[in-house]
C-alpha cells in the first residue's frame, strides 16, 4: 500500500508542471504553440493574438494583449 501511494505521489509531481502555463515568448511564437502554453487560450484566441501581433508589431507589455479581442484582464491573470 504505501509502494502504492509513493508512486501515486510521484507520478503527481511530475505531471504537475505540465498541467500549467508554459512560458512562451507571443512575439515570435506562431498560434499553435501560443495555445499549446498558455492556460486558458485556445487555438482561436492564439489565432487573434498572432493577426494581431503582425498588424500592429510586437508587444511592449503583458497588458497590451488586453487589446485583442477575447483576451480580458482574467486571461492574464
Amino acid at each position: 500500500m504505501i509502494r502504492k501511494l509513493t508512486a501515486l505521489a510521484f507520478a503527481l509531481a511530475i505531471s504537475l508542471p505540465a498541467l500549467a502555463a508554459t512560458p512562451v515568448n507571443v512575439n515570435t511564437a506562431d498560434a499553435a504553440t501560443i495555445a499549446a502554453s498558455l492556460d486558458g487560450v485556445g487555438l482561436s484566441k492564439a489565432n487573434a493574438i498572432v493577426a494581431y501581433r503582425k498588424a500592429h508589431g510586437a508587444f511592449k507589455s503583458a497588458e497590451q494583449l488586453t487589446s485583442v479581442k477575447g483576451i480580458g484582464p482574467g486571461t492574464l491573470a
